[in-house]
């Protein structure tokens, strides 16, 4: 056999593997799309049909923050923190195990999402200062084996419940973790490479958590250029031609560039420091003025407001204005241990008043 036909051989073999290799992509049971202002999950709209009280409910896509889920502290002087009440330990792997067996219970009351964040979130809820070390991001960009096995982990269950998750990518406090702007762009494309390899579709991305606070290290998170990991994101395309749809979000009461605004396939806002229905109304308005013709959905996926019990709150008063909400819960001081979905270590269980209340009022008005 002479080197020419050889050659063609090993070429064609090579070629047949590839074929073979995306053939056998994991199956997956969600896809997320948009169509307009609408969520659809798997080719129809959320909740399709839904009218609750006069409120368009369908395309919308209620949320929960859950962004410690695949938390861990690397830190060993302040890991302790974190140890829970009846065995005095810190447990990463008992936490992403509560989490998914908890994920049914949820979805029976009409959560359709949660926000899940690489570099998590304040364990107190709000904190000035980060000694702690929780990131699936390495110094150099790369991804951590471990967290990456947990989110894996969340995310088959969310295939499997047809849920959707807002994955967050970086988080003010913990980026400063990451050597430079370098690594910035190679967590954010080993992000999306993994999320491909795992033919996930039930995943949304959300570069980082209030690109405009002042905590962020590196000016590629802020708002000025974050636009450019966005645009990084719609290029970071699988084989077949699925992206993943992407944007940032904001800090309560602040609203996005025009760069954002273009870039992004959706838009986050938070509700954190709005308590006035008349001023939360008015903050949504200013969003779908900078919007102007184009259309997309408006989630608000972090608001620390509850007062459920009332005919009026923000979750009402999004849902009334076409805004898709979440639910921000975390442990104040003194509080017991199950209150909260964000402070370490998490009771991930409908566990309180106030949890029971958000999910009562949810599955009433998605009609779960």
């Amino acid at each position: 056999m002479n080197k020419t036909i050889l050659s063609t051989l090993i070429l064609f073999v090579l070629f047949h593997e590839c074929l073979l290799a995306q053939k056998k992509l994991h199956p997956r049971k969600t896809e997320v799309t948009i169509v307009g202002d609408e969520f659809y999950i798997n080719g129809n709209p959320t909740f399709k049909g839904r009218i609750y009280n006069g409120i368009k409910v369908q395309g919308l896509l209620p949320n929960s923050r859950m962004v410690q889920g695949i938390f861990d502290d690397l830190n060993d002087s302040t890991r302790n923190l974190w140890a829970y009440p009846d065995t005095k330990k810190w447990d990463a792997e008992r936490n992403v195990n509560e989490f998914v067996n908890a994920m049914p219970e949820w979805k029976s009351n009409g959560l359709l999402a949660f926000t899940v964040n690489l570099q998590g979130g304040s364990p107190y809820g709000y904190s000035n200062k980060q000694p702690w070390y929780n990131s699936a991001i390495d110094s150099s960009g790369g991804l951590r084996k471990e967290y990456m096995q947990r989110l894996r982990k969340i995310l088959n269950k969310a295939d499997d419940l047809g849920m959707i998750c807002i994955l967050g990518i970086f988080y003010f406090g913990q980026d400063e973790r990451v050597n430079d702007e370098l690594a910035v762009k190679k967590a954010v494309r080993q992000t999306i490479n993994w999320l491909h390899r795992e033919n996930y579709k039930n995943v949304i991305i959300e570069i980082n958590n209030e690109c405009n606070f002042n905590g962020y290290k590196h000016d590629i998170l802020k708002p000025s250029r974050v636009h450019e990991l966005i645009e990084m994101v719609h290029n970071l395309k699988s084989e077949n031609g699925h992206r993943y749809l992407v944007t940032t979000s904001y800090q309560g009461k602040n609203r996005p560039t025009k760069q954002v605004i273009d870039a992004s396939d959706f838009l986050l806002v938070h509700g954190n420091g709005i308590s006035n229905q008349d001023t939360l109304v008015a903050y949504y308005n200013d969003f779908k003025k900078l919007i102007g013709e184009k259309k997309m959905p408006i989630v608000n996926n972090e608001d620390d407001h509850f007062n459920f019990d009332k005919p009026q709150n923000n979750m009402v008063t999004s849902f009334q204005n076409y805004i898709s909400w979440g639910y921000f819960d975390f442990r104040k001081k003194d509080e017991p241990f199950e209150t909260g979905f964000q402070s370490m270590p998490a009771s991930w269980k409908i566990d309180t008043e106030r949890k029971k209340q958000f999910f009562d009022l949810l599955k009433k008005i998605t009609g779960f």
